[in-house]
């Protein structure tokens, strides 16, 4: 079970916009920096702070795959988390309509 203070860092971070939409998007599908940064019409370095930071709160994995890292959600053993992301609305849509392929 987690403490109170790991509580409260994890929801900190999931306090900002850009950090809860990443989780909807990964709560759908592991993906790459160039995934999220085109679905979100941001910049490559705006992405990769956050997932820098959802990364060191213990949020997201990175995984490399070749010559891309693909990030996922670590969120099974953290109920709250889950029960938190499992609510956000769906981004299939968004998934569906971009060009997710960029990465390959």
């Amino acid at each position: 079970m987690e403490s109170i203070e790991e509580i409260s860092e994890s929801l900190k971070l999931l306090s900002d916009k850009t950090r809860l939409t990443i989780l909807a998007l990964l709560k759908h599908k592991d993906m790459c920096v160039c995934d999220i940064v085109e679905i979100l019409k941001t910049t490559q370095p705006n992405v990769s702070q956050h997932l820098k930071k959802l990364k060191t709160g213990g949020i997201i994995n990175e995984t490399r795959r070749s010559q891309w890292i693909y990030y996922s959600l670590n969120v099974e053993d953290k109920l709250i988390l889950k029960q938190i992301i499992d609510q956000l609305p769906s981004m299939q849509e968004q998934i569906n309509n971009s060009n997710t392929t960029v990465c390959t």
